[in-house]
């Protein structure tokens, strides 16, 4: 067994499709229309679907915003070096909500970005 994906649904597919491949610099793996459902699939991601984990992003063509609930933590990322991570998001004009620093009560370096729907996104040191 394997985990295959996550999926998040997005009010603005084009303005999360901008977020998670130009800001963050994951690929469009594939998208497919599904109109007499009216919704839209996207996959993103860091590899492709048969060797790596990726995200959906679920568009449904009636619904132009979500509650993200108290349930919902965040997705996790490595990256090579997490303040440098900020720096480039930031320019690239993501929304970073928890600076580059050290975790509560530890020494993780980590931070938090935000998508356009408001899900958080953790950033930390690749192991």
């Amino acid at each position: 067994m394997r985990l295959l994906h996550t999926m998040l649904r997005v009010a603005d597919l084009d303005k999360s499709l901008e977020f998670y491949t130009s800001v963050l610099g994951m690929t469009l793996l594939r998208r497919n229309e599904y109109p007499e459902g009216r919704f839209t699939l996207a996959f993103v991601g860091y590899g492709d679907e048969s060797n790596n984990t990726v995200l959906e992003l679920t568009h449904n063509w009636d619904t132009n915003a979500y509650e993200l609930g108290d349930a919902y933590g965040h997705i996790a990322i490595a990256v090579d070096d997490v303040y440098k991570a900020c720096e480039r998001i930031k320019e690239a004009g993501g929304k970073v909500v928890r600076e580059a620093g050290p975790m509560k009560s530890g020494t993780t370096i980590l931070a938090f970005v935000e998508d356009p729907d408001g899900y958080k996104i953790e950033l930390l040191n690749d192991r």
